[in-house]
């Protein structure tokens, strides 16, 4: 793979192109990295490189009436990180690829049954290689849902449990954290 550039990033954001994602990456400044994935969700950082991110209520009129809209709550005191700490689960690296992708999808749905699945797969899974090429070996990945399975995959499911983070019907997201950086990539549906 070419080294990760500004462009390369922009188009694997495509990804989300067509689905109600948040994507952003900050950088890491406390040692309790929930205290930035807070401010993430506060949009009170900016990407470290300067690179593209995305805010899909950006200028909206539910963001208007409240600054923190999807978001319930975000985590700002070392309570709230405990707090936080409980509704995410690790994700082993082997298994990104395919969740970068679930966010590039609809709900909890088997994907695999989509028309068209096989034939647009290798294009999504080169778009979650480039994003996953960001984070170096070392970086931790937490989300919120649960498809089961050991290893899981993110495309094949019938039911999943998650927990919540918005005010739409269903939400999934993705945490990376190393120690440069943190991302956040939320996706949010309403049905």
């Amino acid at each position: 793979m070419t080294e990760l550039a500004d462009k390369t990033w922009s188009d694997a954001l495509k990804l989300y192109e067509w689905i109600c994602t948040f994507v952003a990456v900050a950088p890491r400044e406390h040692e309790e990295w929930w205290l930035d994935v807070g401010a993430i969700m506060r949009l009170e950082t900016r990407d470290p490189r300067g690179w593209e991110s995305i805010d899909p209520y950006e200028g909206e009129e539910e963001r208007r009436d409240d600054p923190l809209f999807p978001w319930l709550e975000t985590p700002a005191t070392p309570a709230d990180a405990e707090r936080f700490r409980e509704r995410v689960r690790e994700v082993p690296r082997h298994s990104v690829r395919s969740l970068l992708v679930r966010l590039g999808s609809a709900a909890a749905s088997d994907l695999t049954r989509w028309p068209g699945w096989e034939e647009h797969l290798p294009e999504k899974e080169r778009r979650a290689d480039v994003i996953l090429s960001r984070f170096p070996e070392g970086t931790r990945f937490y989300t919120n849902i649960d498809p089961n399975g050991d290893p899981p995959d993110f495309y094949k499911w019938s039911s999943v449990a998650y927990d919540s983070f918005s005010r739409s019907d269903w939400d999934a997201g993705l945490i990376a954290v190393n120690d440069g950086e943190v991302a956040l990539l939320w996706n949010f549906q309403n049905t």
